[in-house]
């Protein structure tokens, strides 16, 4: 089978291949496209957390994406974990140097277990330039919680947050609904003009490593294959709760998800 497109993915990698650069090159690959990286930091982690975390240096990642993206034009671009202010600025200058307008922001900043992967100076430029160059950013409730300061306990609060990202720059906002304490998982979708509430039963499971990562690498692809930015969103989280569904139970902690659990990508739209 041909790659219906090509992503690029800048972000971190997961040594127990559950969630980061493992999960995003599993997800692209799943859904038909063909995947590219520029790694941004080494985890040591395991299904039960974060050990350490060793950075990347910030113009090495700089010189991933530019390099990577002058013989392989990507088609979309999935960012995920940057952990400080410089590599967020070497970023912004690659992306400026490369001009890809596909670009779809995971901001990643806690793990599953708790351990904090970004600091205080990094969640600012994030916030202040970062997120006005990208279509689309997946944050769960955490992360809306930090980038807004607004307490989630639920849907309105998710929609309330949503709004002030959009005051912050972002032209659309899928916010994830998974840590809400209930029975149905919502996920808020909006832009200025369109509010979506994409509702799912909950899965009882602890096997969700990775989620996130592969819902945002998911998106991507289906977007860079042609789907409207609501539509891509939509068919990824069918893709995700199929995979949490479906998933291996490997690991004694937050196990990973079935990347393998496929859909068929056209590129006409839906």
């Amino acid at each position: 089978m041909k790659p219906k497109s090509k992503v690029l993915i800048i972000a971190g990698s997961d040594c127990s291949g559950g969630a980061g650069i493992q999960a995003d090159i599993k997800t692209v690959t799943s859904l038909g496209s063909y995947a590219m990286t520029a790694v941004t930091a080494i985890t040591v982690q395991n299904t039960n957390g974060v050990k350490s975390v060793i950075p990347i240096p910030a113009n090495e990642i700089k010189n991933q994406i530019i390099h990577t993206a002058k013989d392989i034009k990507p088609d979309s671009i999935k960012i995920g974990m940057l952990h400080s202010t410089l590599v967020i600025k070497k970023v912004l200058e690659a992306l400026k140097k490369i001009k890809i307008k596909k670009i779809v922001l995971d901001p990643v900043m806690i793990a599953k277990g708790g351990a904090k992967l970004i600091n205080e100076d990094a969640i600012k430029i994030l916030k202040k330039r970062l997120i006005k160059e990208v279509i689309l950013i997946t944050p769960n409730i955490p992360e809306a919680e930090v980038l807004t300061g607004i307490k989630i306990k639920n849907e309105n609060d998710m929609i309330l947050a949503a709004n002030e990202l959009l005051n912050l720059g972002a032209k659309n906002v899928l916010i994830k609904g998974g840590h809400l304490k209930s029975k149905l998982v919502k996920d808020i979708f909006l832009n200025k003009n369109d509010l979506k509430i994409f509702t799912n039963f909950r899965h009882k499971t602890k096997n969700t490593h990775g989620t996130g990562c592969t819902l945002s690498s998911a998106i991507t692809t289906l977007y860079s294959c042609g789907k409207p930015i609501k539509k891509a969103c939509d068919l990824a989280i069918k893709y995700v709760n199929s995979a949490i569904l479906t998933n291996p139970n490997y690991g004694k902690g937050h196990g990973p998800i079935n990347h393998l659990n496929s859909m068929k990508i056209n590129k006409k739209f839906n």
